[in-house]
């Protein structure tokens, strides 16, 4: 998503780490950081109970608003859910 995002950006801009590997699991150039600059840590399971929650929040969403979940786990700070695609495409503008 982020090379398509960001067609200007090379292959070995933006690379993928294997499972279990240490750091990032995106690690981005000096050119990629620059236009995406966060730190990518990624997770796939086959279910996670925030999908429930953010399926309210989309229906939930008035007016074209984009759908935001605010998660809080206790003495945790709030964590932001949004469609990665929105995120990565807003974060090309």
């Amino acid at each position: 998503m982020i090379l398509e995002t960001f067609p200007f950006l090379h292959q070995d801009d933006v690379k993928s780490t294997s499972m279990g590997a240490q750091g990032e699991d995106v690690q981005l150039s000096p050119a990629a950081r620059k236009h995406f600059p966060f730190s990518v840590e990624a997770k796939s399971y086959a279910t996670f109970a925030v999908y429930k929650h953010y399926e309210q929040a989309k229906a939930n969403a008035k007016d074209g608003c984009e759908p935001l979940l605010i998660i809080k786990g206790n003495r945790k700070k709030p964590l932001a859910v949004v469609d990665a695609e929105w995120f990565i495409r807003v974060g090309g503008e």
